[in-house]
């Protein structure tokens, strides 16, 4: 189970979470919806680790790895490095792995720089899963990338048997997930369940 706990965040006296509470399934995809502004790049950050909560607790069933809004893309760094960047010595060879689940074959010798905006999302996604962890926080994985492949992404995601917590705008990647979290705010709350 990830559960999520009381959790409150104040950016200078804004809440952006406010005894937010939820809980989700550990396993299977879970999209989180609302629009922008609403604290759910907040709560994943929360739920990584990576922002402290004023008060509240979260637990997850495994260690997270988190895909950021922004690529955070190194320009001297070809795809395929990307991938072998955050891979074990012994596990190098799997890059191609990697950048095949997110469809980017053929790409690995490119630089960040001449790939489109989807396909630098997509290395994104594919530096993100390589990581590994045991659980993924995805915020808009899927900014830029067509519907028809990033179903298919989503399905090979899903595959990998580790739970998922994604953030999107896209009405069709949220309807792609097992559940839907709908959400307004700030401060964050959830619509429905």
């Amino acid at each position: 189970m990830i559960s999520i706990a009381d959790i409150t965040v104040r950016y200078q006296d804004v809440p952006v979470l406010d005894r937010f509470s939820l809980s989700l399934p550990s396993e299977g995809i879970s999209a989180l919806s609302g629009p922008s502004g609403c604290g759910k790049t907040t709560l994943l950050r929360v739920m990584a680790g990576l922002l402290v909560p004023d008060r509240g607790r979260v637990d997850l069933p495994a260690p997270p790895t988190i895909l950021f809004q922004e690529d955070r893309l190194l320009p001297w760094r070809t795809a395929e490095e990307h991938i072998a960047d955050v891979l074990p010595r012994s596990g190098r060879s799997e890059a191609g792995r990697w950048l095949a689940l997110v469809e980017l074959e053929g790409e690995g010798g490119k630089r960040p720089a001449a790939l489109s905006g989807g396909m630098r999302r997509r290395l994104a996604l594919a530096r993100a899963l390589a990581c590994g962890g045991g659980t993924y926080l995805l915020d808009e994985p899927f900014t830029g990338v067509d519907e028809a492949r990033a179903a298919r992404i989503l399905d090979r995601i899903r595959g990998l048997g580790v739970p998922v917590v994604l953030s999107s705008h896209e009405p069709v990647v949220v309807a792609m997930a097992d559940r839907m979290v709908s959400l307004s705010g700030p401060p964050l709350i959830l619509k429905d369940l």
